[in-house]
């Protein structure tokens, strides 16, 4: 109890502590929030076209989702050196780290676009058999896919920022991507301003244009001040065949661990799907709702890997340990707070949705089942992304992360669904089980000290 009582009041008197939080993390806060409400915009604006349209979008939006996982893998297992580097002083293989993140970058998202590009209606097919759905969603997809290398490159210098301690450019960066989303969903969409009104392929347009002006903002502010990520193009490729392989030892489990939660995602909305159009519509809505919900969330965690890979870098390991107790301590809390507001707020926000009364019931359910565990999704992104991942425990965050999505939510989901033929909020309800036990499981890694390493001393 008395340890318990030493860390609670750590974690919540530690003025230096709380200082160093809240400038890494309540920016990212805000930037995920208006991530979040430019994805609730979008399926509201383009809701105002119907339950088709926002199926259409949200089936099309999965591939994006797969590529967008890919990316936070790529630029977080990139972030993790660039924060140890950070601490340790060692500037030169921050651009190196740099270099290969945007190399990796770049080629996934010109592979993905011609994935998508060669078979549009068939990426589609894979999350719907709605004839209508398909067709809404191939012309949405082909004009959005010309956002991805942008979208790349954002990623990669977003993150290493953050790992550096500056979260409040792309913060910024963000807000400037949600007026521009905004301002041509409505000239494209509803075909105001002399512009044709496009529907769905408006909102794509939107998103396309919003992205390029997003990445050509970021990168003269990022050359224009000639900070640390200023780096030449020689900087960047000043790497060699043993260094890239060390540092996608470290890397690759990050990436795989965001691939393997992806494609997991991917196989429930696959299975929302073919339970029918408004099944998926009210995935759709509610985990546009949850999500501006957990953008405290991923301000701490990012916070948490940060300052944790920042101490290992500079060798205080102890300091490590102790941030690790104070942010679990403080996912907690914030996870019950955060849940009893998505209670008392979603039967506002699901209002603002034109949808039917059987949409909305449905969400209603699932909203308060978000509620009722959200402390425990809290900590178990807290657990992984921030203390796991910032210790360059990568690879062990993975295999919770894989194990409790394959053999618990992806099963528990299929057999729910095509089994016992359950509604979607009792199928969702069985897919929430897999929380619980990844939560269980990272806390059992975290007890037992094995996840500190210090990357930097294994590179060459």
């Amino acid at each position: 109890m008395e340890k318990i009582l030493q860390v609670f009041t750590g974690a919540f008197c530690d003025k230096d502590f709380y200082s160093k939080m809240l400038k890494l993390s309540l920016p990212v806060m805000a930037q995920n929030l208006i991530v979040s409400l430019l994805n609730m915009v979008d399926t509201i604006m383009v809701g105002n076209l119907g339950e088709t349209e926002i199926a259409a979008v949200g089936t099309a939006n999965q591939y994006f989702f797969f590529f967008h996982m890919f990316l936070i893998g790529l630029s977080a297992g990139c972030s993790v050196f660039i924060a140890q580097y950070w601490g340790k002083g060692d500037l030169k293989n921050i651009k190196r780290i740099l270099g290969i993140g945007l190399i990796s970058a770049i080629t996934i998202s010109l592979l993905f676009m011609f994935i998508g590009f060669i078979n549009p209606e068939l990426v589609i097919a894979l999350f719907t058999n709605e004839k209508a759905v398909i067709e809404l969603g191939a012309g949405y997809l082909k004009i959005v896919l010309f956002s991805y290398v942008f979208t790349g490159i954002t990623f990669v210098y977003s993150f290493s920022l953050r790992s550096i301690g500056n979260a409040t450019l792309p913060m910024f960066i963000s807000g400037v991507a949600l007026v521009f989303n905004v301002f041509f969903n409505y000239v494209f969409i509803f075909g105001n301003f002399g512009a044709p009104a496009l529907g769905v392929e408006g909102a794509a347009l939107a998103t396309l244009i919003s992205r390029v002006l997003e990445t050509a903002v970021l990168l003269a502010c990022i050359y224009g001040e000639k900070g640390i990520l200023a780096a030449s193009l020689k900087e960047m490729l000043d790497i060699t065949y043993p260094y890239v392989k060390n540092a996608y030892r470290t890397i690759a489990p990050v990436i795989f661990n965001d691939l393997c939660w992806g494609l997991a995602s991917l196989v429930y909305v696959a299975v929302y799907g073919r339970m029918g159009t408004q099944a998926l519509a009210v995935i759709q809505i509610c985990n546009t709702v949850s999500n501006l919900f957990m953008v405290v969330t991923f301000g701490l965690s990012n916070a948490a890997a940060v300052m944790i890979g920042n101490s290992i870098g500079s060798g205080e390991e102890g300091l490590s340990k102790v941030y690790a107790q104070r942010f679990s301590l403080i996912g907690v809390v914030v996870g019950i707070g955060l849940g009893m507001m998505l209670a008392v707020a979603s039967p506002f926000i699901l209002q603002m949705f034109n949808v039917s009364s059987t949409v909305r019931s449905s969400s209603q359910i699932i909203l308060y089942m978000i509620s009722l565990i959200f402390f425990i999704r809290v900590l178990a992104i807290m657990l992984i992304v921030g203390i796991l991942r910032g210790g360059g425990d990568a690879r062990q965050a993975f295999l919770i992360e894989g194990f409790t999505m394959w053999f618990i939510g992806v099963p528990l989901t299929l057999v729910g669904a095509f089994v016992f033929h359950f509604p979607v909020h009792v199928v969702y309800a069985l897919a929430l089980m897999e929380e619980v036990v990844k939560c269980f499981l990272s806390l059992r890694r975290l007890k037992s000290g094995k996840w500190i390493n210090n990357l930097t001393e294994e590179m060459v």
